[in-house]
């Protein structure tokens, strides 16, 4: 068997271990004759995976007891019209840190349903860089404050998160979400799609601070409200099964690679041994992102030219190098180097990278 280096933003590369133990486990379930694809979520086999699933994360995260955990479809995209359907009420709004096109649609999915106000933006700067804390126009009416924590597409993060007093702070964390430690205390509700570093696409995590699940509107769908997930442990209808069993095997994962304390710090190595490449280039390798912004997760930069770029990409591939074409709507190079990309893989990019820029200089 021969595997490439994925740098995929999403679905994205996937721990070995768990991926073989799935492959393992596919066709006969711990004994029982079937597969979990095939297996009820009602059954008590499903029942152990799902409260498994739930432990670890608030193991993990360090998530209090006052957090509800679902496991619900739809992806983060669903989340931007059910937050605003549960926690806007009639006739108030609610602020949105608008720091990249994830950030951008969110706001757009408010204002279909309620109303949400700009906090602040950095599109004029072409979503180039998170802004200060000074910059934010927040206000005290606010139903809440929403930002996303990392930009895939543009390649920037919150290294530090806003203080919102009495405001509840909400986060998507699609794709940095146990990239890192961090106190799930400061926020009233966070969620992620699974498909980045947690799992396959298809569920989405949702960590949801009871006290804010109370205040929810009830005049909703009964699919579109937050206290039927809750209140039904997120069987209301049939959940992602499949999904949720890779996640708790990925979850696995992350507590025998020490937790995200170990995580983080790995993380930091391959964010330092690209990011130094880059630097070091002598702008050979242009980021796009400012340096204080920059992505762990996400590291995007430009070449001299969109025909080098392609010449990149190519012979990338030849090194088993795939995923690493910018978003569409952009250009240019994307490193996706999610929990589960070694440092091996970082490594192995940047020596093709130093040999690229020497063969073109």
């Amino acid at each position: 068997m021969s595997r490439s280096f994925n740098f995929n933003p999403g679905p994205s590369t996937l721990p070995l271990s768990a991926l073989q133990i799935a492959q393992q486990e596919l066709l006969d379930y711990r004994g029982t004759g079937m597969s979990i694809l095939e297996t009820s979520h009602r059954s008590k086999e499903f029942k152990t995976i799902h409260d498994d699933t739930k432990s670890l994360l608030r193991e993990l995260l360090g998530i209090p007891e006052d957090y509800a955990i679902l496991f619900l479809g739809g992806g983060a995209s669903l989340q931007f019209a059910m937050i605003a359907m549960n926690f806007i009420p009639k006739k108030k709004s609610a602020d949105y840190v608008v720091t990249g096109a994830w950030a951008k649609k969110a706001l757009q999915e408010a204002n279909i349903i309620a109303k949400g106000n700009v906090a602040a933006s950095t599109e004029s700067e072409n979503f180039g860089r998170i802004p200060e804390s000074s910059e934010l126009n927040l206000d005290p009416q606010a139903a809440y404050l929403h930002l996303t924590s990392n930009n895939t597409i543009f390649g920037t993060q919150w290294h530090h998160f806003p203080k919102t007093g009495s405001t509840p702070l909400i986060a998507d964390m699609s794709s940095d979400i146990l990239s890192r430690e961090i106190n799930v205390a400061d926020f009233d509700m966070i969620y992620a799609g699974a498909q980045k570093n947690l799992g396959p696409a298809g569920v989405t995590i949702i960590i949801l601070k009871q006290n804010l699940a109370d205040k929810a509107n009830s005049d909703l769908p009964t699919m579109l409200s937050f206290k039927t997930h809750i209140e039904k442990d997120s069987l209301f209808n049939t959940p992602p099964v499949y999904a949720i069993y890779v996640t708790k095997l990925v979850l696995d994962w992350i507590l025998q690679q020490g937790g995200v304390k170990a995580i983080e710090k790995q993380n930091n190595e391959k964010a330092e041994l690209l990011y130094s490449c880059i630097d070091q280039s002598d702008g050979f390798y242009r980021g796009t992102a400012s340096k204080d912004s920059r992505s762990k997760m996400n590291a995007t930069f430009r070449l001299a030219n969109e025909d080098m770029e392609k010449e990149f990409l190519a012979k990338a591939l030849d090194h088993e190098l795939k995923g690493l074409k910018g978003h569409r709507s952009v250009g240019g190079i994307r490193v996706s180097m999610y929990n589960a990309m070694p440092v091996q893989g970082i490594e192995t990019l940047v020596n093709f990278m130093k040999t690229f820029q020497t063969n073109h200089q």
